[in-house]
């Protein structure tokens, strides 16, 4: 499926309209006319209203039953393209430079800019983020072409398409094109005619474009992170319980979903006790939020099985479809992901020794909020590369204005210009 100027197209449609993108778009650059903050908020408030009232029930909930995310979820993700949570995000984000031109000194002026085309290569694991990721390109008026995931569910079209419609200025500033990812020639057309090409996904989708684009090409990467939780034996059942709604909502399929457990601990009796804690509260929330796919369930059987063979019966911790594996060793690493969780030991002072390493990868820890020497705890954590820190339970919180992977988006999407008066 293509949306192209505000109409659908069907794929076979792509390669002519691919031929005729470049000169549009370049016709689009020269008005100089693009979509100023209060057009894309204003459309994406009206749009933000008609989800939370249902009125795209008719496709949400097939694709959120499909995934086991409850419609609570949806609204949360939506509340992001709300006009107060973008005012929000534009504020921190931009500060003083959102006003337009400020002075640098008495003879020079400073603004920012858009880059002028940006190319989202989008990643698959949230069905919203491929078009938000085109609404932060919009905010600082770039162009954008968005190329969706494999298996993309349609509801980033169909957002977009309803977003043109509320304010129809935005036809010229949004194209998506569902090309698949072996069809490099395409792709390296697409991101020839981009300022920026804005990549989703692990080393390997990374490594991909880099290849496929020019040596000279400016990427930005949001990468493939992962997340976990720190805690010490103080942590309370409650902050247990938030932990593990937030694992079972997630199935631990987001960079900020905890993959394990580090403990400040060095005694194996200390883990144990705390697996046999979380079990029954693991499997209480997984009942109650019902979200672990049947496929998931048995396929993580089968890797337990096996973990069961390879000699660690008595570190593992299971019922009901969710798990808990005590481990020996310090290493951070993915979960089975689908409600399994690792504990390991990790005592305060070996937290940058053990962690810095995975620098690149780190984004999110969640602690409880009673832990001891809690202010060396966050310094050692961001030492070692932590960018969020966060309460038990609010590993995938969103708040608009929080920075992703450390770092502001509309800063990345945008260039500041000086000239002179």
């Amino acid at each position: 499926m293509i949306l192209y100027k505000g109409e659908i197209f069907s794929d076979e449609k792509q390669e002519q309209l691919i031929s005729s993108l470049k000169e549009e778009m370049f016709l689009t650059l020269a008005k100089n006319e693009r979509p100023t903050f209060d057009m894309v908020i204003d459309a994406c408030d009206k749009l933000y209203k008609r989800v939370i009232s249902h009125e795209f029930d008719q496709v949400a909930l097939p694709l959120l039953a499909s995934l086991s995310i409850p419609f609570s979820a949806l609204e949360r993700y939506a509340r992001s393209f709300s006009k107060q949570e973008l005012l929000k995000k534009i504020e921190i984000e931009l500060g003083e430079l959102r006003y337009g031109e400020l002075p640098l000194d008495e003879h020079n002026v400073r603004f920012i800019e858009p880059l002028g085309i940006l190319f989202h290569i989008a990643a698959g694991n949230v069905d919203l983020l491929p078009a938000y990721s085109v609404i932060e390109g919009l905010l600082v008026g770039n162009i954008n072409i968005l190329k969706l995931p494999t298996g993309d569910s349609g509801l980033s079209v169909l957002f977009l398409n309803e977003l043109i419609k509320e304010q129809p200025k935005l036809k010229d500033y949004i194209y998506v094109f569902d090309v698949p990812s072996t069809e490099t020639k395409t792709i390296k057309t697409l991101a020839s005619f981009a300022d920026a090409v804005i990549v989703w996904g692990g080393e390997e989708a990374v490594r991909a474009v880099r290849q496929l684009v020019d040596i000279n090409a400016t990427i930005i990467e949001w990468g493939h992170k992962m997340s976990f939780s720190y805690v010490d034996m103080n942590v309370k059942d409650d902050e247990l319980e938030a932990l593990c709604q937030s694992v079972c909502i997630s199935n631990q399929l987001f960079c900020s979903s905890s993959q394990g457990i580090y403990v400040n601990t060095d005694s194996d009796t200390d883990l144990h006790l705390l697996a046999n804690r979380l079990l029954p509260i693991f499997v209480k929330v997984s009942k109650k939020i019902n979200t672990l796919p049947l496929t998931m369930k048995a396929k993580n059987t089968l890797l337990l099985y096996n973990e069961k063979l390879e000699g660690n019966l008595n570190n593992i911790y299971a019922d009901s479809g969710v798990s808990i594996i005590v481990k020996e060793d310090q290493k951070l690493e993915l979960s089975m992901l689908f409600q399994n969780l690792w504990i390991k030991a990790l005592k305060i002072e070996d937290i940058v020794k053990v962690l810095k390493p995975n620098k690149r990868y780190l984004q999110t820890a969640s602690i409880n909020l009673n832990i001891a020497e809690k202010e060396v705890v966050c310094r050692n954590l961001v030492t070692a590369g932590v960018t969020r820190i966060v309460a038990l339970g609010d590993n995938s919180r969103m708040i608009s204005g929080e920075s992703h992977d450390g770092e502001y988006p509309l800063r990345r999407y945008a260039k500041i210009v000086e000239k002179i008066k």
